[in-house]
């Protein structure tokens, strides 16, 4: 008898574990379905939406003059030691279409790494860019720096992002007519 209710007692307890088990195992799936999900709403649609639009400030440290803006369909120059001077551009549709592109690749709605992990190192001058991008109904807002004298991956797409962004602008004829910066940031 002894020997019976030993045994019904181990089969007892690997049934419990299996169980308990399977049941991490479903629970643990739940949990990555859920984060699929939710990247999945923030994708962004493949064909650019009539609302997509973008701003992006940058400059140096708290200095952000320059701004590409599709809202207003302007761009500021920051001039340094002459101010800063705002001049009317617009895009093409085929530009803005690869700009769209090019912030989905990156999927520039969904969620980013900003910050970087290593803050022992201090950096001056240090760029700085802040974004504003509307697409589909959202609209999301962020900053990355490399202060810290590192950026993050996500940082370094914004950058390539921004740098592809700014090509496109003075290949325009009414930016290559602003006057040229005088002066510099130390």
């Amino acid at each position: 008898m002894k020997q019976l209710c030993s045994l019904l007692f181990v089969l007892l307890f690997i049934i419990t574990a299996c169980t308990t088990e399977t049941d991490l195992a479903a629970s643990s799936n739940i949990e990555n379905q859920k984060k699929e999900a939710v990247e999945q709403q923030k994708k962004m649609p493949k064909v650019m939406p009539t609302d997509f639009d973008f701003t992006v400030r940058f400059g140096y440290g708290e200095i952000t003059k320059n701004e590409i803006n599709t809202y207003q369909d302007t761009v500021t120059k920051d001039l340094i030691m002459n101010g800063d001077i705002t001049a009317k551009i617009t895009f093409t549709i085929e530009e803005m279409r690869s700009i769209y592109k090019n912030m989905r690749e990156i999927n520039i709605m969904g969620t980013k790494e900003l910050v970087p992990t290593n803050k022992n190192c201090s950096s001056i001058p240090y760029n700085e860019d802040s974004w504003k991008i509307s697409v589909d109904g959202e609209t999301k807002t962020f900053t990355w720096s490399d202060k810290n004298c590192d950026v993050t991956s996500d940082a370094k797409q914004l950058l390539e992002l921004r740098t592809f962004i700014q090509h496109i602008v003075a290949g325009k004829d009414s930016y290559k007519e602003l006057p040229k910066a005088k002066g510099g940031y130390e």
